[in-house]
């Protein structure tokens, strides 16, 4: 039996959601051997768990994401990242199935992180800069908690995006018995080398702010927000296609006047105002060690790796139904990563599908209102849905 509390905190008064919590006292023991003494993980559900516990979703977020795929933030008040996929009679609809979905361990809304109190006998105060390295698989280990909790023998379907669908990957690989169908949209089964660089240009922003302190920024009642709003504007570049780019802003100049002095040194171009206006906004909302905590995580992700990097030994075992979605425009992931997971899941004899969605809008495509992308995961999850159904039948 699992050693673990709940713990429901009121996000606003004027809220009707809640923050809910999950307190694990025996903690959680890392990859790295390293043990954390104490887990909290922030969750969010919706819709109804039946009563046979055979129709839950987890829903795995990307990088910067949150437990709040279909509900307002509290601290953003925002709505949820995910809210035109997951809601009733959406193409995750919460009227037939039950859907969880928790930050990320190291995040920082909610999930013990950086920015979580230490509790320990020998450190008291936040964990900062010292909280222990972490993996995509650690991410899996705290979320299998939390399933265990509910006790859901099997997950209808694990699905996610860009790092979400790496969660959902190691999923199927960590425990194949435990996962009906898998969706990984617009992932990889390694990070790229190219994609390291860009997290690192990201990371040294960080760090060359004078505000970094060695990321003991909080100490000091400060927080390095020029260099995360550089790290920000950076990635949020990748996550978008030239075309994208070009079709939003162009080369359209923001409204000032051409003899200003400050032309040089001011917003020039209206993408130039985008960008800041992104970075500013995410340096409300996240935390800059939560921030290079996660992004070295997903560089140390390679499915790979403990299979002497041999992709089709890592899936030798999986069980599960796969449906691998990739975006023609997305250079971040591209189609050819996607290729790649199929290839080695079609070498074991595993049950995929896969497409590729036509769309200029770049890696961010599966965020955005992509119709086809509704009708792939729609299809697919009622595909399942009837398969399993004719087979329990049968038997």
């Amino acid at each position: 039996m699992i050693n673990s509390e709940i713990k429901q905190v009121m996000a606003d008064e004027n809220q009707n959601e809640s923050i809910q919590k999950m307190i694990f006292s025996e903690g959680l023991v890392l990859e790295s051997g390293q043990k954390l003494s104490h887990l909290e993980i922030a969750y969010q559900t919706y819709g109804k768990l039946s009563t046979t516990k055979d129709n839950a979703i987890l829903i795995c977020h990307a990088l910067t994401g949150d437990q709040y795929v279909a509900s307002v933030n509290p601290l953003s008040k925002k709505s949820g990242w995910w809210s035109r996929m997951v809601g009733p009679d959406l193409p995750i609809d919460t009227n037939k199935y039950f859907i969880i979905c928790s930050n990320v361990l190291g995040s920082c809304m909610g999930t013990t992180g950086p920015r979580s109190m230490r509790l320990d006998q020998q450190t008291m105060g936040y964990w900062g800069v010292d909280f222990p390295t972490i993996t995509i698989g650690d991410m899996v280990n705290a979320q299998k908690l939390l399933i265990d909790h509910f006790q859901i023998n099997q997950l209808f379907a694990v699905i996610g995006g860009s790092m979400g669908g790496m969660q959902a990957l190691q999923w199927a690989v960590s425990y194949p018995d435990r996962v009906y169908a898998v969706i990984p949209i617009a992932t990889s089964s390694f990070h790229s080398a190219q994609n390291i660089a860009f997290n690192e240009v990201g990371r040294q922003a960080i760090f060359s702010d004078p505000d970094w302190r060695n990321g003991n920024y909080w100490r000091y009642g400060v927080i390095p927000s020029r260099g995360l709003a550089v790290a920000r504007m950076m990635a949020h570049i990748t996550y978008l296609s030239e075309d994208a780019l070009n079709r939003k802003f162009g080369r359209r100049l923001q409204e000032t006047m051409m003899g200003s002095s400050s032309l040089i040194l001011g917003e020039m171009f209206q993408v130039e105002s985008y960008l800041h206006y992104q970075g500013s906004n995410f340096v409300r909302r996240f935390d800059a060690n939560s921030y290079v905590t996660i992004t070295r995580a997903m560089d140390w992700f390679d499915l790979s790796q403990n299979y002497n990097g041999d992709l089709v030994k890592a899936f030798s075992h999986v069980q599960s139904r796969f449906c691998v979605i990739s975006f023609s425009s997305d250079w971040l992931f591209p189609t050819s990563r996607s290729r790649a997971i199929v290839k080695a899941l079609n070498r074991v004899g595993a049950n995929v599908s896969f497409v590729e969605i036509v769309s200029d809008k770049g890696h961010d495509a599966f965020l955005l209102d992509e119709p086809d992308l509704d009708l792939v995961i729609s299809g697919f999850l009622a595909g399942i849905k009837r398969q399993r159904q004719l087979k329990n039948n049968a038997s």
